[in-house]
């Protein structure tokens, strides 16, 4: 596996033969890997002749300056789990190669960042439009791979890959939970075996809910909220169901309509999401 630390040596390594008519699969990182990473970077080696991973933890996605220090690193772990993975090239730049010359990328989100994490995390989006852009910029790739338990972000990133009018294709991938449910996420790190057995019930509560067609939304978000915050260290920051691709907030269920159910919650300090999509048939 290459590693490369400066933007100018992937244009340079862009430049050989190599690569001629070749398909680049790019899985964009904030490091600290786990098997959810993972298996983006092995679906990413199966439909792609080379497969490019960044590792970059963006300063600009963060609204909280602890959550930016507090976020796990692992860098040797990280570049032995892509070894393992035979990823090809590892992109593994500084601030100021990202953003030295570089100002961000200004697109009409639609309303789309003022809602669940926008919302919440103001300005998250724009940092994280701001280093896709970038690294989509610098790779040029022709498939990209996003994991779905970040489901917002994928929305976005789709709308910013049209108006930039990028040809890349991006490939949705399945969330990778424990055994016990836990949604993997690198925040995962920095909690006990204690707490990670109360996260899993947030999985546990949101898949297991019956409800029917006829039944009030608001009321079974209360519900859920309820019995998430019942858990020890648990506590909701909003629990919302959505339509799938507006994520506007669905105020009554349809029959042959899907509905995402979108959660946040901290489990002491450390902040988890998660998804679950209903259909009524």
């Amino acid at each position: 596996m290459k590693i490369f630390r400066t933007a100018n040596k992937i244009f340079e390594f862009k430049k050989l033969s190599i690569l001629e008519n070749k398909i680049i699969g790019f899985v964009p990182t904030m490091g600290a890997l786990h098997q959810g990473h993972l298996a983006l970077v092995r679906q990413a080696k199966k439909e792609s002749d080379y497969c490019i991973v960044s590792i970059f933890v963006n300063p600009k996605q963060f609204n909280n300056i602890d959550d930016y220090n507090n976020y796990p690193k692992s860098i040797e772990k990280d570049i032995s789990l892509l070894k393992e993975c035979n990823c090809d090239i590892l992109y593994l730049p500084e601030n100021n190669d990202i953003y030295g010359n570089y100002q961000g990328y200004k697109m009409d989100f639609e309303g789309l960042d003022n809602v669940l994490e926008g919302k919440y995390r103001t300005g998250h989006f724009q940092g994280v439009v701001d280093v896709v852009y970038r690294l989509f910029d610098i790779i040029k790739p022709d498939k990209s791979y996003f994991g779905i338990k970040d489901y917002q972000q994928l929305l976005i990133i789709k709308k910013m890959i049209k108006q930039a009018g990028f040809n890349i294709e991006i490939v949705e991938c399945p969330i990778v939970r424990e055994k016990s449910g836990l949604a993997m996420s690198s925040r995962n790190m920095r909690l006990s075996e204690k707490q990670k057995n109360n996260a899993a019930k947030i999985y546990e509560i949101i898949r297991n809910k019956k409800f029917s067609i006829d039944d009030n939304p608001k009321q079974i978000e209360n519900q859920i909220s309820q019995e998430i915050n019942n858990i020890p260290d648990l506590k909701t920051e909003y629990v919302i169901f959505c339509e799938q691709d507006s994520l506007n907030q669905a105020y009554q269920f349809e029959k042959n309509n899907g509905v995402m159910l979108c959660v946040a919650v901290y489990c002491d300090k450390v902040r988890l999401i998660d998804n679950f999509f209903y259909v009524f048939k």
